[in-house]
């Protein structure tokens, strides 16, 4: 017998909730039916015997409904929403243990007893069933406060595991909440009265620590911190389903608004978008996920997870199924006729509303807030405002009461049992929540922005069609956020391999929104900076010169952590495993440890002298060190006998590169390290900081001279040290410019599958970035890379590994290139002809046509100039070339094995860095010169900084480095890894506008599309720089300039 599917049919049905306006929805309802004729069409209920039903609530009260026997679920949803009126109600379910013992959503369109088996014994409890991935979009305050109290019971049942640090300060604003400000004997007794979390007693100290720190903030605020730390943990709102790959490896799957989630342990490995994924379904204990054909090409496209058994399977679906349903869509699709004789699976649809309909409906319905009762809570409570906008997380909630005795709510039957001002003990649980075959082609798909409400429209009105988008997660980069910048790639085969350094969902399927755009901190352990207590405690000198000697010490402290990327960090991994031979090691260290050694005793001298010139110390001699030019000049003639060894770096590259390519053991160790959170950049890239060094002090002092006078005791030994790193500096040059373009170049090589040897000697990279080629397909996103001899297309396939594919090359030799705009209709669209096929390309803006176009037609010229033609070069580098040629345009339909790596090369390849430019380029559809990686390596800045959300309500200080076009943030200055990052290609930085509601100085602002960051300095000068830094850096130069001389960039820059 063939294989059952359920199917996804999607009927139209008006659906109704809480007795208001009737909001359309998705049921299994036939056309022209709706709830109440459905149930009345059912027998007679008016003589049925009622049956007592507990259902125990978000804040541990345990109320009895008595309904008829034959009550659907959907009618005992409504009364208990009607009890506690609730209106964002589309959020919450109702649970129950089944026989098995694990939870199960009660469905709305099943009668009650053919779902609760032993309803008179069975305790149902009220969740939060759809966890939005930012509170800012739950619009009611007491939708949220029943959101803390999810997160409160969730803790206490250790579904939410964060650190001891994120757990205490989730308790402390719990504690804000429920007694109000800070009391240590009263906490200290709340405490041994409440179970928070199982083990709190060991974090006691911090709790209350934490606690001192929420002086004056409402219940309100209290809830809205609550939900912002939780939403950045990893296992916010999961719930886990024990299941195991094929090769039996034991796994969890979960399902969240972005689409279905695989854990080993408690660590997410792997993520399937709801944008990959074409279909969801079930067959016996097999749960299925059907990729796209674009995802992964035509076979292995269906991936099987085997859970314990066909209930649990079908339950897993069941919620797969809603979550979609919820989260993506926005509008029903036509209803569609019910078969005549037979149909084939489940008929199980989500009932309710979307999340755009309830937010559309809760906006434009204009009801005001009612009061409600916070049960624990002893805090004073204000009088709560009726306000029917959504409010916004950068003010504080006020306060409110809502009662179960409110007029909406008089007539439910409902008795309370009692009420407990304790959590529930600890228990063991698994959340087990509904999903036969989930169809995943639906037309509309709606994804809420962060903190937004789409624009009210009438009553009964169409939304308008929009195609979807992958979810964004955070890195994090939020995502980070990313929500956190932690990443994962898509990887098709089990085990699923962990990766500790940042991982990105990267989405193909859409430039709108990727993993990069939102990366938050992956652990909000510190407390929020509310006031300006932090700036105004410490009374620093104000003088530009300490401000610019405070600089050289910020930098310096993060290039000494660099430093020991290499001299700690990776000496460890190559000693370790005895992969690398006892002559390279020689080289490579002994070249890097003496400057390492040096700049360590450097550092303590310049943390001395800012002690001194503010005066924390030996104050009445502060007049005397209120200067930094002696430093300096001492420490420069010291560094120039260095210089020797500096001019080794070029051999050490080599040979390093050398190594890797021929010492298998020595290339695995070096791939795994560039994998770990500590090596946040390119291996090769550390080796060239000590160059690159030596080009930001002469900034730092030609910026400190300018501002002198002449006749400043300070003038005289910071322009000697100036001449000292500029001798240094002339004669490093030209080998810093060589060493640059080999980085890269080895860079590349090791993203790139499909050339060997691009490291040639006297090839020059020009520029990267992402374009659109014209195929028989239509317009193609691909990655081009262009060397001062050949141009290389290549596309991401979504693979094990985070390389990109190449597809073709085109020597520059004899090539050609025009604009084409008006002759393929194409927006920014040229023409390259080259010898061997002729291809049409389309930029995003004209801007980055121009620039590629001039590029290409610099490289073109310097090629013609060379005595070498590059065809004898590219028959030895180049794999699987096309020996093809053809003087019309070339619309090739390329095949699926060159768009898509082979599954089999997941066996045999590794990880890929995941952050590298050329994957931020081809999230933000962008390009990067080798110009502009110059520019970047001069702008490059480290220092404290507060940071504060578009809808967050307080700063947080943190320790920010930006360098390669990233922001990578720190707790402190001495963590040895950045919790997240954030690439800045494509951001604009500006300073804050009215709207933006900031009252602060010195603040600037950061925003891509919808993505908005505030970061605030702590002086003038410092936030002149910051905003300085990053402009330059980000805002690539409208023409290229290939290999300015130094001299001349230094002057741009100065």
């Amino acid at each position: 017998m063939g294989e059952i599917e359920g199917t996804y049919r999607v009927l139209q049905t008006p659906g109704s909730r809480l007795g208001f306006q009737k909001i359309t929805g998705v049921s299994t309802l036939e056309p022209g039916q709706n709830l109440s004729t459905a149930m009345a069409s059912s027998p007679a209920r008016t003589h049925e015997r009622d049956l007592p039903i507990k259902i125990k609530m978000l804040d541990n009260t345990v109320e009895v409904l008595d309904i008829e026997s034959k009550y659907y679920g959907q009618t005992l949803l409504a009364e208990v929403y009607k009890h506690l009126n609730l209106i964002e109600s589309d959020y919450f379910g109702i649970e129950f243990q089944n026989i098995q013992s694990y939870w199960i959503w009660l469905e709305p369109m099943k009668p009650v007893i053919k779902q609760v088996r032993r309803p008179k014994t069975t305790m149902l409890r009220l969740a939060v069933k759809f966890f939005p991935p930012d509170p800012g979009q739950l619009q009611e305050e007491y939708t949220r406060y029943l959101f803390a109290l999810q997160i409160k019971r969730d803790l206490a049942e250790e579904r939410l595991t964060c650190s001891d640090n994120t757990a205490a300060l989730l308790v402390s604003h719990l504690l804000q909440s429920e007694i109000g400000d800070f009391d240590e004997s009263e906490d200290r007794e709340h405490l041994k009265a409440n179970q928070y979390l199982p083990n709190q007693e060991r974090i006691e100290g911090k709790i209350l620590e934490f606690h001192r720190k929420h002086v004056g903030q409402t219940p309100a605020e209290s809830d809205f911190q609550v939900l912002e730390i939780a939403r950045k943990l990893e296992m916010y709102g999961i719930r886990f389903h024990l299941a195991s790959d094929r090769e039996g490896t034991r796994i969890n799957l979960a399902v969240s608004h972005m689409g279905v989630l695989v854990f080993q342990g408690n660590t997410k490995i792997n993520t399937f978008n709801w944008s990959k994924v074409r279909k969801l379904s079930f067959k016996r204990k097999r749960f299925l996920i059907k990729l796209h054909p674009e995802v992964c090409g035509p076979y292995q496209d269906t991936l099987e997870f085997l859970l314990g058994s066909r209930d649990e399977c079908k339950n897993f679906w069941k919620i797969c199924v809603e979550y979609h349903t919820f989260f993506r869509l926005f509008d029903q699709p036509k209803p569609r006729a019910k078969a005549v004789l037979f149909t084939r699976g489940s008929s199980f649809r989500y009932s309710g509303r979307t999340q755009k309909q309830l937010v559309d409906y809760i906006k434009d319905s204009g009801m005001k807030k009612t009061p409600y009762e916070r049960r624990h809570s002893k805090a004073r409570v204000s009088t709560h405002v009726s306000n029917t906008n959504v409010p916004k997380q950068s003010v504080p909630f006020t306060e409110g009461l809502r009662t179960p005795g409110s007029p909406a709510s008089a007539a439910a039957p409902f008795r309370s049992i009692h009420s407990s001002a304790t959590p529930p003990p600890v228990l063991h649980v698994f959340a087990e929540t509904s999903p036969s075959s989930l169809d995943l082609q639906a037309p509309y798909t709606w994804i809420p922005e962060k903190n937004t409400v789409a624009p009210a429209e009438e009553a009964g009105r169409k939304l308008m069609q929009q195609p979807g988008s992958p979810m964004l997660q955070g890195v994090g980069f939020g995502s980070l956020p990313v929500d956190h910048p932690q990443l994962s790639s898509l990887v098709l085969k089990s085990p699923l391999g962990l990766n500790p350094a940042f991982q990105v969902n990267l989405n193909a399927a859409s430039q709108g929104s990727s993993p990069l755009l939102s990366p938050v901190l992956s652990d909000a352990d510190g407390a929020r900076i509310e006031e300006d207590d932090e700036m105004k405690r410490k009374r620093y000198p104000t003088d530009k010169a300490y401000f610019i000697a405070k600089e050289i010490l910020a930098t310096e402290r993060t290039y000494l952590k660099d430093l020991e990327v290499i001299t700690v960090w990776f000496r460890s991994a190559v000693i370790k495993e005895n992969a690398m031979p006892e002559g390279l090691m020689t080289l490579l260290f002994s070249n890097i440890d003496p400057i390492y050694e040096f700049h360590r005793d450097f550092l303590k001298e310049i943390e001395q002298r800012l002690s001194l010139w503010e005066g924390r110390t030996n104050a009445h001699m502060k007049g005397d060190y209120q200067r930094i030019g002696d430093v300096m000049l001492r420490n420069m003639r010291t560094l120039k006998e260095f210089t020797s060894y500096l001019q080794k770096y070029d051999e050490v590259l080599t040979e390093l590169e050398k190594a890797t390519k021929s010492l298998k053991k020595l290339e695995m160790v070096y791939k795994e390290f560039e994998l770990q959170k500590v090596c946040y950049l390119p291996l090769n890239t550390f080796l060239l900081k000590p160059i690159q060094r030596l080009m930001h002090y002469k900034l730092i002092l030609g910026r400190i001279c300018k501002h002198y006078t002449a006749e400043h005791r300070d003038f005289a030994d910071c322009r000697n040290a100036l001449k000292e790193v500029t001798e240094m500096t002339s004669q490093l040059q030209h080998s810093l410019i060589r060493l640059e373009n080999f980085q890269k170049l080895t860079e590349l090589q090791h993203d790139l599958i499909g050339i060997d040897n691009l490291t040639a000697p006297g090839r020059e990279f020009i520029r990267e970035g992402c374009l659109y080629k014209l195929t028989k397909k239509g317009l193609q996103q691909r990655m081009f890379f262009l060397f001062s001899d050949m141009l290389l297309y290549t596309s991401k396939g979504v693979t094990g590994t985070n390389q990109f594919k190449i597809h073709g090359h085109l020597p520059l030799h004899g090539m050609l290139v025009e604009e084409s705009e008006n002759e393929w209709a194409v927006p920014h669209c040229f023409t390259i002809y080259s010898a061997q096929k002729t291809i049409v390309v389309a930029a995003s803006t004209r801007l980055e046509m121009g620039k590629w176009m001039e590029d290409l037609n610099m490289a073109i010229e310097m090629a013609k100039k060379s005595t070498e033609k590059s065809d004898m070069l590219l028959e030895k580098s180049v794999c699987n070339r096309s020996n093809r040629s053809s003087d019309e345009v070339s619309l090739e339909q390329e095949s699926e094995d060159d768009i898509h790596s082979s599954r089999s090369s997941l066996d045999r390849q590794s990880h890929h860095r995941a952050n590298t430019t050329m994957h931020v380029c081809w999230y933000r559809n962008t390009s990067v010169s080798m110009t502009d990686h110059s520019v970047a390596v001069e702008n490059q800045l480290s220092g404290y900084l507060l940071r504060k959300f578009k809808n967050s309500n307080g700063w947080q200080k943190l320790w920010v480095v930006f360098t390669n076009f990233c922001l990578f943030f720190y707790k402190t200055h001495q963590d040895d890894y950045p919790l997240a990052s954030l690439p800045l290609l494509g951001y604009v930085i500006s300073s804050p506008v009215e709207a933006d509601g900031i009252q602060k100085d010195y603040v600037f602002k950061l925003q891509f599309k919808s993505h908005v960051y505030f970061f605030r300095a702590e002086s003038k000068y410092t936030f002149e720089r910051w905003m300085e830094v990053i402009k330059r850096a980000t805002s690539s130069p409208a023409r290229s300039s290939l290999l300015l001389p130094r001299a001349e960039k230094n002057s741009h820059t100065d």
